[in-house]
């Protein structure tokens, strides 16, 4: 199924400014929907177009980068190969995959500096350090990060056009709406969570209805990305990073504890992995800011941090890997809201998941209470002009928020707005603004 996906109206905006002058990198996980996305703007925006993908094409068409010394020549071959006419400016050449092939990355310098056609690579850039370690890394290019399907592009695949639009001006109007409207939409947003924004899955879902089902193509996804992270880091230990994810976000520590994962390791020996995990797109790392303030940047803790899937559909498949595949009936108990399980860290998940989509690097914070050994946190922190806006999630309806709170009266000075992001119908309580989960797009 092809979905409408946002990043299409920012490609067109590359494609319109850059004029040939850059080419454009989607970067994004497996699965996530880049080479689809690409197909599509190349058949719609050019005349013509030519798609290399280097996950299987043959050796001849890879080596004909080696020498890039005639150009002529490389278009003519490509033509031919592909029988496709390339038209001067009116053409595209998509690179499908292109971390395989780190001589045809490294052209793209030379590609663009001719100016004839356009170029698209795409790529998870799986262990970037091996794949470019020995080209020039062309600067001539334009990254755009793709993500999972946010919120509106999953009710677009369901052919709901309302939902979003209304939510958008309840938000900016400062509307609320009754209980039995938010369980409504809640019930619709625990569809999403449970499905995720993997274009296989939603797919999957739309066709079969089968919770089953859909669950059986995430657990799909994942076998690939634990393949993907064993390339990452032969000895495995990117594996179990991943694989104990969710079981360090439940135990609600202020920090992930890389020693529980693997045996005598402290978090600073396993921070070049780290990287190499974040670049993969799979994982989104929110750092501790000791000193909070809007250059959060400044004072982040690398050592003390907090892992977050990009996708919180695999999330929860990832939860319940103990079973052989997760029966349709803890999917309804889970839409319902109705399982014995917390769901403060899934919904925490998804919060992550919605900001790392919005263009946020994430951030959170923890302080004792100075009169006991109780420490406090804020979940997450955005940077607004010169203050800052502390969030925090709530996965029930208790409005206690002790932490922002005493956040707050701790650094008065430097907040902007707080935010409690729960299930409850959007209100204010004094200068806290309480926002359902289903409108925390629009932060």
């Amino acid at each position: 199924m092809i979905f409408t996906r946002k990043i299409y109206n920012r490609m067109l905006e590359w494609k319109e400014t850059s004029c040939g002058r850059r080419a454009l990198l989607l970067k994004g996980a497996r699965r996530v929907g880049k080479s689809t996305v690409a197909e599509e703007f190349a058949k719609r925006e050019y005349k013509t177009h030519i798609i290399i993908d280097f996950s299987k094409v043959s050796a001849t068409i890879t080596n004909l980068f080696d020498d890039i010394s005639d150009l002529d020549y490389l278009f003519v071959h490509l033509q031919m190969v592909y029988k496709v006419r390339l038209y001067e400016r009116q053409s595209v050449i998509v690179f499908d995959e292109v971390q395989l092939a780190p001589k045809a990355r490294q052209a793209i310098k030379h590609l663009v500096a001719d100016g004839r056609y356009d170029y698209i690579e795409t790529g998870s850039l799986i262990g970037i350090r091996k794949f470019t370690e020995n080209i020039v890394v062309p600067s001539e290019e334009t990254h755009m990060e793709m993500f999972p399907m946010d919120y509106e592009e999953f009710r677009l695949a369901l052919g709901d056009t309302d939902t979003i639009p209304l939510l958008r001006q309840c938000y900016d109007t400062k509307q609320t709406h009754n209980d039995a409207v938010a369980r409504r939409l809640l019930r619709d947003y625990r569809l999403y969570m449970l499905v995720g924004g993997m274009p296989q899955a939603v797919s999957e879902y739309i066709s079969t209805n089968n919770m089953a089902q859909v669950d059986e193509m995430k657990r799909t996804i994942l076998t690939l990305y634990d393949t993907d992270l064993r390339k990452i880091d032969p000895t495995g230990r990117a594996s179990l990073l991943f694989e104990n994810l969710p079981a360090q976000l439940a135990h609600s520590s202020t920090r992930f504890h890389v020693s529980k994962v693997i045996n005598n390791q402290r978090a600073a020996g396993i921070l070049p992995i780290l990287e190499d995990m974040r670049n993969s797109m799979m994982i989104s790392p929110a750092y501790h800011v000791d000193d909070p303030n809007v250059g959060m940047s400044l004072t982040r803790n690398l050592s003390q941090f907090k892992l977050y899937m990009n996708d919180t559909g695999l999330f929860v498949t990832a939860i319940f890997k103990d079973k052989r595949t997760t029966d349709n009936i803890i999917y309804q108990k889970l839409l319902s809201d109705k399982l014995y399980v917390n769901l403060g860290y899934i919904y925490e998940n998804m919060v992550a998941q919605t900001l790392r989509a919005s263009g946020y690097q994430l951030f959170y914070h923890t302080f004792r209470n100075e009169t006991s050994n109780h420490y406090y946190e804020i979940d997450f922190m955005l940077s607004r002009d010169n203050k800052i806006c502390p969030i925090e999630v709530k996965s029930s309806s208790i409005v206690r928020h002790a932490s922002l709170d005493q956040f707050c009266q701790k650094y008065s000075q430097r907040i902007a707005t707080p935010y409690i992001i729960s299930p409850k119908p959007p209100r204010h309580d004094h200068s806290t603004i309480c926002l359902p989960i289903y409108m925390a797009q629009f932060l």
